[in-house]
């Protein structure tokens, strides 16, 4: 959410970055709508003071023996007035406020210019890419070993679910439990359970209501979250903070819902877009000074993850038109796939700025001071399972179409080192 006094102050500033995220100029509109409701607030306030007025005078009439009907007659046009006059600043105020809902972040100085994914700013590599010769994507290697059942799935589910069994679906929970206890015994996130369904104010807060409706699973007053960003970030939603506290650090493994309205035809076969999977999330909640750093910090929280299974990856910045509605910048961790011979995106790690804040009304305050700011909120995935599950199948097949189960994982899957062949 952008504050509308920003805008006033420097819309040429606010139009410029609407102009990297490709987007029209949008504060005359703005600007429009904001002076016809300051207008009609300064009616109001004079109004109300002309009603309390009149109400005086006409007492001080009665009392003098002078006739107060003028003054009577205009007390009954204000009150006639005075209800219509709110309710056209209401109408005003509310439109102002949707307009302002649907307006992207504005990116940071430092985010690449670009349209597309093509435009993006690859940051570091780490590992070698393995060519593995002949190699399965993760789906083949799955079904082939009797472990990955999509048509179970679809009896039941439809398409974009699957089945896992045995060993697989072991591994698949190990992953997640690595990732947790990494996470919350050494980078120092504190778990949450939080709930898995949430109303629309939630939805708003992070951003994904109401622009992004059509991409959520709703079930009567509640939706399924699309991610824990949205409960975790949520938890100082409407609250004011001491800024000594800060940051917050969150760590949830939840499953999360997607009704990936917008991805027809893209990733149809296989673990990389479902409907449903497991995340591990990571969220932030810091003081402005400290967002920056923070990003980084988690950047590199996810990336100790690959690299403690050894998962080559390279880590980049998003550039202005591939990042996400809530975001200021964005770095992207896309992992190594032999079986697909590219890079894929595993983990996004994103700034918010004070933009989620302002919608959540969550804001800090220093100590000593009586004056509060909105916080920062930051999220990224720490790392997203099924895709974990996926770099690990592919990048640890073996010519026999078995798995060699990673080092790191062997703890979580008591005893069993491959998956598949002849054990």
């Amino acid at each position: 959410m952008h504050d509308i006094r920003a805008i006033r102050e420097n819309p040429e500033a606010f139009d410029r970055g609407l102009a990297r995220r490709g987007l029209e100029p949008m504060s005359p509109a703005l600007l429009d709508l904001d002076s016809r409701r300051r207008s009609l607030q300064t009616q109001l306030q004079e109004m109300q003071a002309r009603r309390n007025e009149a109400a005086k005078e006409i007492g001080a009439a009665k009392k003098e023996g002078r006739d107060a009907q003028p003054l009577m007659d205009e007390m009954t046009r204000l009150k006639e007035q005075l209800p219509q006059t709110e309710e056209q600043e209401k109408a005003l105020g509310a439109e102002l406020d949707e307009m302002l809902a649907s307006i992207p972040n504005l990116p940071a100085d430092d985010v690449p210019d670009g349209p597309d994914e093509t435009a993006n700013m690859e940051i570091r590599r780490w590992g070698e890419a393995r060519a593995i010769p002949g190699a399965k994507q993760h789906f083949e290697l799955g079904e082939a070993l009797g472990l990955m059942d999509f048509e179970a799935a679809a009896r039941m589910s439809g398409a974009r679910f699957a089945v896992l069994k045995g060993p697989l679906a072991r591994l698949e929970r190990a992953i997640a439990d690595f990732m947790l206890d990494i996470h919350t015994g050494e980078h120092g996130f504190t778990e949450i359970a939080p709930p898995l369904l949430v109303r629309d104010n939630a939805l708003f807060g992070t951003g994904q209501l109401p622009k992004f409706e059509e991409d959520l699973f709703r079930t009567g007053d509640h939706f399924l979250i699309p991610t824990s960003e949205v409960p975790l970030t949520n938890l100082v939603a409407d609250q004011i903070v001491a800024a000594e506290e800060l940051p917050y650090r969150y760590a949830a493994l939840t499953p999360c819902f997607r009704a990936e309205a917008g991805s027809a035809g893209r990733d149809t076969r296989g673990l990389i877009r479902q409907h449903q999977f497991w995340k591990v999330e990571m969220v932030a909640v810091t003081t402005p000074e400290q967002s920056e750093e923070e990003q980084e910090r988690m950047t590199r929280c996810a990336e100790t993850i690959l690299q403690r299974l050894d998962l080559p990856y390279r880590t980049v910045t998003l550039c202005t038109g591939d990042m996400g509605f809530s975001a200021r910048k964005t770095h992207d961790i896309e992992v190594w796939l032999p079986g697909q011979n590219a890079y894929r995106e595993i983990s996004s790690v994103s700034n918010c700025g004070d933009f989620q804040a302002r919608r959540m009304k969550a804001r800090c305050r220093p100590k000593g001071e009586k004056a509060t700011q909105f916080v920062h909120t930051l999220n990224g995935s720490g790392v997203a399972v099924g895709r974990c599950l996926i770099a690990v199948m592919e990048n640890y097949q073996q010519p026999d179409g078995s798995i060699t189960v990673p080092e790191a994982l062997r703890p979580y899957m008591r005893g069993i080192e491959r998956i598949g062949g002849n054990v």
